[in-house]
């Protein structure tokens, strides 16, 4: 008790100071009033400094201030008392505390209660695996289709031949308004028909639709130019006119090195194999530069046929185009395609053969399209293509 009542004057003392001192700095009431509240706080601060929490005269333990109090956070041992401010405390609502960072994740139900340890994920895995294979064996449930035409199959005919490069949907829709497009050899008369890109034969006036992803290209071959996509020797080739193209291209027949001309390039093996066999016949045209003079029967003799070391050669027409002088230049079409055929059979003649460019590869004319240019040909020459042999 002694030392209790010395801690309390010396506090007693401290705040009597703090209130002259107080009173002395300033000599407004308001000052010293200041002054004594700041000597009463010394006051308490020495009762804080001296000990312990404060007894009453009845010998009862006063509740502890907030930075005494300790909290319950899931930590620590599980026999150490609870205290605090419940699951807010407990981290269960903003800014209190939070759970230990790493270990085992601990779950906590809707009031803050511990529920556990989580679910490891391997475990979820094989549950999943399980329901998996419960439900292996069952057949697939189609759900009904409520979408009006949803239960027809293949593609509307007017985006396939709005792909195929016929135009913007509502063109190929008036295409069909104007009866101009047929589906296996019956015109169609109503849109929305749908049609198998894959097996059905469409064509536009007349003309196959190539709606499948083929290429057609013409080449204008300059001179020196192997007719292969590939050249071992490493001279200049037809591929490499399409080196950037990602699909493969193959040439439609040859052309000698030395010849110049139309080349048809594509990915249609059917069209391809077609356009090359006698059976279609399909007719090249040529221009040959020559020196004359020209006899009258020249042309006759070339129709009838000149023999050759494997066997006879016949031309379709010819015609003399152009003469200077003594050169002349002459127009042959023929539907041959063995090797060096033009050039063999005017060197027969008597006429060798200077000069030789390929104009014309059936319906396919070379046109003003340059030396060394490709250009992809139009629908239109594609069906004209696919109609002379057939397709």
């Amino acid at each position: 008790m002694r030392s209790s009542s010395g801690r309390n004057s010396s506090g007693n003392n401290g705040g009597s100071r703090g209130g002259n001192s107080g009173g002395r700095g300033s000599s407004s009431g308001g000052a010293g009033g200041r002054g004594g509240n700041r000597g009463a706080g010394g006051g308490r601060d020495g009762q804080r400094q001296g000990g312990g929490p404060r007894q009453s005269g009845s010998g009862k333990q006063r509740p502890p201030r907030p930075e005494e109090r300790t909290y319950d956070v899931g930590g620590g041992s599980s026999d150490a008392p609870r205290s605090g401010r419940g699951a807010s405390a407990r981290g269960g609502a903003k800014g209190g505390p939070k759970a230990p960072q790493g270990g085992t994740p601990v779950r906590r139900g809707p009031h803050g209660q511990r529920l556990g340890a989580a679910r490891p994920r391997e475990l979820d895995a094989k549950i999943e695996q399980r329901n998996r294979d419960r439900y292996a064996d069952k057949p697939d449930v189609k759900t009904p289709k409520t979408f009006p035409g949803a239960e027809q199959e293949g593609e509307r005919l007017q985006k396939v031949l709005a792909r195929a490069g016929m135009g913007s949907r509502r063109a190929c829709e008036e295409l069909i308004e104007q009866a101009r497009v047929e589906v296996n050899g019956e015109i169609v008369l109503e849109q929305g028909k749908r049609v198998d890109p894959e097996k059905d034969e469409i064509k536009v006036d007349g003309l196959t639709v190539a709606t499948q992803s083929y290429l057609f290209f013409a080449l204008n071959k300059p001179a020196g130019v192997v007719s292969t996509m590939e050249d071992p020797d490493g001279r200049q080739c037809l591929g490499d006119y399409v080196t950037n193209r990602e699909t493969r291209l193959f040439h439609v027949g040859r052309l000698d090195t030395e010849t110049e001309g139309i080349i048809l390039l594509t990915n249609h093996g059917e069209l391809a194999h077609r356009l090359t066999h006698p059976k279609y016949g399909v007719k090249k045209t040529y221009l040959a530069a020559i020196t004359g003079p020209l006899p009258r029967e020249i042309g006759k003799r070339l129709k009838e046929g000149i023999q050759l070391e494997d066997g006879y050669a016949r031309a379709d027409a010819f015609r003399v185009v152009q003469q200077t002088g003594k050169n002349y230049l002459v127009e042959i079409e023929l539907h041959e395609g063995r090797k060096h055929i033009v050039r063999r059979m005017m060197a027969e003649a008597g006429f060798p053969v200077e000069k030789l460019v390929r104009v014309a590869f059936g319906p396919i004319g070379l046109g003003d399209q340059k030396s060394g240019w490709l250009r992809r040909l139009t629908n239109t020459e594609v069906g004209m293509l696919m109609r002379e042999v057939d397709l």
